[in-house]
């Protein structure tokens, strides 16, 4: 096989290679600028889910004024 060959295999594959890792890059930095986004998600969930867990606490606290020993449900708040 001739030396000429083997060359422009290697070029092939170095130049694969490098494409791949500039999609790579391209892909990461496309997450990086979505990921704003999907923290403000997160935070609405958490609002949502400390919501959802006010209203049940409240229910438990419904009848708590008939029964003077039960105890208070107390939630946090940061």
């Amino acid at each position: 096989m001739p030396r000429g060959r083997s060359t422009f295999s290697k070029r092939q594959k170095e130049q694969a290679r490098q494409q791949k890792q500039r999609d790579k890059n391209e892909r990461r930095a496309q997450r990086k600028q979505e990921r704003p986004e999907g923290s403000i998600n997160e935070l609405d969930e958490a609002r949502e889910m400390r919501e959802l867990a006010e209203a049940q606490a409240a229910l438990f606290r419904v009848g708590a004024d008939d029964e003077p020993d039960a105890p208070e449900l107390v939630t946090p708040h940061k």
